[in-house]
């Protein structure tokens, strides 16, 4: 399909107020589109349906779902052009906003010293003014700055319009084996791909790896665990670890297992939710929630002598899924881009230096807007 075609669609259904979803995963040359052939709110109580899940933070609150069964499903090559940078104008005063948020961690760094919790993330929602309100658009925009992220646009005209760049695996799976991975820890980038990182973040991360390495063991097998590595996602560099394996139960059971992880929440789970719940002063709704593909079938090529590769490839077919922590996003409404950003809290933390990590963050999707 030619990508003038494939956005057009997606353009039009967008005006009709029909559900759609568009994304690219991450370093992939296709964008793919899920488009509902009608306004009906579809929701995912097993994990066990076929489509593109939309999950909340908050998990007992409903997963929706845009299903295979229901959408004309579709997808179109995609070369992403060079990046170029972008200088952001900030037009909002973030005077209250820091005053908040330097408090809230200043509170979250003494119930950790009071041993209420190991660690937490705090987040913020930020009000942006829009300049160019069609997400189509504004999707194209991200698939250019953004490659080795899952990039996305979803809609649904009863629930909302999001967007985001997201760097972060919830969960793969092809048949019965599965990756995620422990991200956590950030800085700027500024030219080095291998950056002097500070206790603190060494810290952050390895507290995700072992959270994702205990709670995991019970269900799966053949648990492999990587080395730390530094990666690159826009203009911020995090720490990561992945760990795969083979699984030795259902998705639902895993994903209630990781989600939502310590790298979005907090150790231990219950109790750094709660505090998230009470003291953010505003409801997360899908940001650091979980979307992505689920139980998509797929064909899959694959090598099975090296030395005669011509002759050798052979194809399977698996049922697949993709799932992505919903890092860097927005919501959009008709004037306004909502942009939510957060940071891992732990006793090392430092109030002013958490607060510009959020501004640090925040630029993902500014620089879509500007």
């Amino acid at each position: 399909m030619l990508l003038e075609d494939f956005f057009e669609i997606a353009q039009n259904q967008f005006n009709d107020a029909l559900p759609f979803v568009l994304y690219q995963k991450p370093n992939a040359s296709v964008v793919k589109g899920l488009f509902q052939n009608n306004d009906l709110v579809y929701t995912s109580e097993n994990l066990t349906e076929s489509g593109f899940v939309f999950a909340p933070f908050n998990i007992e609150e409903r997963t929706v779902l845009i299903p295979s069964n229901q959408s004309e499903i579709l997808e179109c090559d995609f070369v992403i052009p060079a990046q170029t940078e972008i200088n952001l104008q900030e037009a909002n005063n973030l005077s209250e906003a820091k005053s908040f948020h330097i408090n809230l961690v200043s509170k979250a760094i003494k119930a950790i010293k009071n041993n209420t919790f190991k660690k937490v993330v705090l987040s913020r929602k930020e009000e942006v003014s829009l300049l160019e309100g069609n997400p189509i658009e504004l999707f194209k925009r991200l698939l250019s700055q953004y490659k080795s992220a899952l990039v996305y646009c979803w809609y649904h005209p009863k629930i909302g319009l999001w967007l985001g760049a997201t760097p972060e695996t919830l969960l793969s799976i092809t048949g019965n084996r599965f990756t995620t991975m422990a991200l956590a820890g950030t800085q700027a980038y500024k030219g080095n791909n291998n950056p002097t990182w500070k206790t603190k973040e060494t810290q952050e991360q390895q507290l995700v790896t072992d959270f994702l390495v205990n709670n995991l063991q019970p269900l799966v097998s053949s648990l492999n665990v990587s080395k730390v590595e530094t990666v690159k996602a826009g203009t911020l560099l995090h720490l990561r670890t992945q760990v795969s394996g083979i699984l030795n139960s259902n998705l639902k059971a895993i994903v209630e297992v990781l989600h939502p992880t310590p790298a979005v929440c907090g150790l231990p789970k219950a109790v750094s939710k709660q505090f998230i719940l009470e003291n953010e002063n505003y409801k997360r709704e899908f940001y650091t929630g979980f979307l992505g593909e689920l139980n998509i079938t797929e064909k899959i090529t694959r090598n099975t002598n090296r030395r005669n590769i011509e002759n050798s490839a052979y194809n399977s077919v698996k049922t697949v899924s993709n799932l992505f922590v919903n890092l860097r996003c927005m919501q959009l409404t008709d004037v306004k881009a909502h942009i939510y950003i957060g940071g891992g809290i732990t006793k090392d933390s430092i109030p002013e230096q958490e607060w510009e990590e959020t501004v640090n963050k925040s630029q993902t999707m500014k620089k879509v807007l500007f």
